[in-house]
């Protein structure tokens, strides 16, 4: 590394004639995460929606000259560029990260299995360091494409490569398996996990093992294989196997196992020899994951002694990075799931995803064992917050410090010896209007720091999973044909998520159009540097002047609002401003009647003031099989009026009627653009079994106190909650002005406690509401209570409340912190 860009095209067999010379050091695949153009090949990746050869042209003017397509480019657009030819641009990827992988021959773990993948990985990775230099795969980055850019990592000062696999269907592990070639393979386990690509389990192991038929070395479980199957028959003879087992004979056997608060103590028969681990844990899945680390430990030779030191001192892995609100209008990026460059890269690119116009700020501890001399490590960390124009810098550690002047060509740095040494001298005045991101090796404690600038609110909080949003997105564009654009609908502060960040997400993943309610949402978007369309759905007179000022787009849906608008923009001498019209085809709330349209569209014709972007009206009931008839007496409507409209304007216009139900359940209605709504926070209005939806917001709390109640004694006002035995009732920090619903008092509500519902007893209060634990085990003070999300889905809270999941979100208050995760 880097390679010349003429040994590349060799690799992946692409014509290499009159190539520019060139040296490739990064692979891009994305255009909105170029940090250094000049060593970058893009691979132009063709999926159902996005096509990377549509993007060349912005990522050449971006400063990047090579790349790899598989369509041919008219190369005399692109002066001194390079394009590399392939029939298959994810193979030639594959290829080259193969090829790359071929050239170093120290020990690669391969990592597969339904579940724990990640958590294996960065486990071995906290036990094994003190003595290996090593690679492995950021995040969860386990895919076709994800596996390649993992590898790519791979240099000659690393002794330890560990990456894992993940696989959604058959004959997709082979290209993972020619990429990763480990020595070493891990099975964690096979679950329920991506099932759906897979006849049965069977099938589903049979495939994964395909990661691992020229291992060295394997390690699995017994006990989580499907009946029947024996890995002997599958695996090469040669191969080593290492099992473990709770239920029979295996290599390594766990004799006892006993939990206790906060750790778990198991007995190991390993070569005849009985020992103790105590595994700082009690979860199954924890447990299991550690026994796993525990083998591969054994497997490379080292001492129990330190085994049992090393996993006492297991840290919980977080895997998602957690966006919060801050102290004096900041948002804090915490990402201390990892500290190395390549997790620094993926960390700053969100970083500049979430920020928009606002200054960011980066705080980074030393980065320990990056295998790298101190000089030119930090020269490399200064020039990636360079190419993102970092406003603020602030390094905490004697390294870093010892190279400050790496990073003075950044407006403002600063440096700590210790993180003690920043909060003594720090003051909060010093952060406002900022969005900061923290990256720190463990030992340097940046919890403290996360803490001391986190905006202090109750315990009470709503955590938005912007990946499950992202992965609920592609859910519906699967349903989509490749012409048809997404609008997303962000009213309602983002059906209660947070219309800001939710909007700059969607803008990263480049959805079509934004709608809101009213003008002022649009406002708020437009200053926090959203730039996509948004159309707003409930004009008045008074919005007009934000509508011009901020390019927003009306929703025209009466004469009075057409005419309104029509005079103030003659006023203010603007033409050609776009609208959008709103037709009532069956919903009766807004919108022009049908044999209105007529008069309509003369008007838009002799006046041509406004410009029509698009036209379009509501399904009444799109998620219910009863009223499908209805639905397409609304289309037929809604095709009339258009057909009128297209007679008279002497422009095309966009038609959009299909909602988040009708996207699936109304394939033929999907039209020029689909509106995407309460689907996209993960919740099925149709109660359908065709999309595969992950829950966005989980709504979370904590208990405040735990008392018992003696026999026939109340809880709560108005003696409601009588108890028929000596009961235990905690107290949980949410009430009805969080958004708790009254309702859902007196038994008739629920919440999630270890992993058991816990009823609501007597009346919810206004900040409180209390819960009866006496059948649920080791209940705490701070124990964790879950009001809806992954557990307790949304919709059964609904049906608790006799209302719609609609309600449930939107109604949860501004003051419970909305804690916003990328996985």
């Amino acid at each position: 590394m880097p390679y010349s860009v003429q040994h590349i095209a060799q690799v992946i067999a692409a014509p290499n004639t009159e190539l520019v010379n060139a040296s490739i050091a990064y692979l891009l695949i994305d255009s909105r995460k170029i940090v250094f153009p000049k060593t970058s090949l893009f691979f132009a990746l063709a999926g159902p929606r996005r096509d990377g050869h549509t993007y060349i042209k912005e990522v050449y003017e971006r400063g990047v000259r090579n790349f790899v397509v598989s369509k041919k480019i008219e190369t005399a657009t692109y002066p001194q560029a390079n394009f590399l030819l392939v029939n298959d641009v994810l193979k030639a990827l594959q290829t080259l990260a193969s090829q790359h992988r071929s050239g170093f021959q120290y020990p690669v773990i391969g990592i597969t299995g339904s579940n724990g993948k990640t958590i294996v990985k960065e486990w071995l990775y906290q036990l094994l360091q003190a003595d290996e230099n090593i690679v492995r795969s950021p995040r969860s980055y386990n895919s076709q494409v994800g596996v390649p850019l993992s590898v790519w990592q791979m240099q000659s000062q690393h002794t330890l490569g560990i990456f894992e696999a993940g696989i959604s269907t058959v004959n997709q592990m082979q290209a993972l398996a020619n990429i990763i070639k480990p020595t070493i393979g891990i099975l964690t386990n096979i679950g329920e996990a991506h099932s759906e690509g897979f006849a049965n389990d069977v099938e589903k192991l049979q495939e994964k093992l395909k990661l691992f038929l020229h291992c060295q070395q394997l390690v699995y479980c017994k006990d989580v294989l499907p009946i029947n199957t024996s890995i002997e028959a599958i695996i090469n003879l040669g191969t080593q196997l290492f099992s473990w087992s709770k239920k029979t004979a295996a290599t390594l056997q766990i004799t006892s196992e006993t939990r206790f608060q906060n750790q778990t103590e198991i007995i190991i028969l390993f070569q005849k020899k009985s020992f103790s681990i105590i595994i700082p844990f009690t979860d199954t899945a924890s447990i299991e994951n550690a026994i796993t680390c525990i083998c591969v430990m054994l497997l490379k030779g080292i001492t129990t002694t330190t085994i049992q030191s090393r996993i006492l001192q297991l840290q919980p892995v977080e895997m998602r990075m957690q966006l919060k609100k801050g102290v004096n209008n900041t948002y804090i990026l915490n990402d201390s799931y990892s500290n190395d460059l390549w997790s620094l890269s993926i960390a700053l690119d969100y970083l500049k995803q979430q920020s928009g116009n606002t200054n960011t700020t980066v705080i980074l501890s030393d980065i320990l064992q990056a295998g790298i001399e101190d000089e030119k490590l930090y020269a490399m960390v200064a020039n990636e917050l360079q190419q993102r124009n970092i406003h603020r810098f602030i390094g905490i550690g004697t390294a870093i410090s010892k190279y400050r002047n790496a990073f003075a060509n950044i407006k403002q740095t600063s440096f700590y010896n210790t993180t003690d040494n920043f909060l003594q001298q720090a003051t909060h005045h010093q952060f406002s209007n900022n969005c900061i991101l923290l990256k720190g090796a463990r030992v340097f404690a940046f919890e403290r720091i996360n803490h001391w600038l986190e905006q202090k609110v109750h315990q009470t909080i709503m955590e938005i999973n912007l990946s499950a949003m992202v992965h609920n997105v592609k859910q519906y564009q699967q349903k989509l044909l490749p012409t048809t654009k997404l609008m997303a609908m962000v009213k309602a502060f983002s059906y209660g998520s947070g219309s800001v960040e939710v909007a700059r997400l969607l803008q990263f993943y480049k959805v079509d159009y934004l709608a809101v309610a009213y003008a002022d949402e649009g406002v708020d978007l437009r200053k926090a540097g959203i730039t996509l369309p948004i159309m707003v759905m409930n004009v008045d007179e008074a919005g007009f002047d934000a509508l011009v000022d901020y390019n927003l787009e009306p929703e025209i849906y009466s004469f009075t609002i057409y005419n309104g608008f029509q005079k103030y923009l003659l006023q203010q001498g603007i033409q050609q401003f776009p609208i959008h019209i709103k037709l009532n085809t069956g919903m009766n709330r807004l919108g022009f009647e049908v044999n209105e349209v007529e008069t309509l569209a003369k008007q838009l014709t002799t006046q041509q003031i406004v410009v029509v972007k698009t036209v379009f009206s509501h399904l009444v009931a799109s998620e219910s099989a009863e009223h499908d008839g209805f639905t397409q007496q609304q289309a037929s409507l809604f095709d009339a009026a258009c057909a009128v409209l297209a007679q008279h304007l002497p422009y095309t216009f966009t038609k959009h009627l299909a909602n988040s139900s009708g996207i699936f359940r109304h394939p033929n209605l999907q039209y020029n653009m689909v509106r995407l709504g309460i689907g996209l926070y993960g919740v099925d209005s149709a109660n359908g079994a065709q999309l595969h939806l992950q829950p966005v917001a989980t709504l979370k709390t904590t208990i405040a106190q735990i008392r018992t109640v003696k026999a026939n004694d109340t809880v709560g006002y108005n003696t409601k909650g009588k108890v028929l035995r000596d009961s235990k009732i905690a107290t949980i920090r949410i009430g009805y002005a969080d958004g708790f619903n009254r309702q859902l008092g007196n038994s008739v509500g629920k919440v999630w406690l270890h992993n058991q519902l816990a009823p609501v007893i007597g009346n919810v209060c206004m900040d409180m509401a209390m819960i009866d634990v006496t059948d649920i085990a080791n209940v705490q003070e701070g124990s964790e209570v879950e009001i809806f999300g992954k557990h307790l889905p949304i919709q059964q809270v609904a049906a608790w409340c006799n209302t719609i999941s609609y309600e449930v979100m939107t109604t949860i208050s501004q003051r419970v912190k909305r804690v916003y995760v990328e996985e």
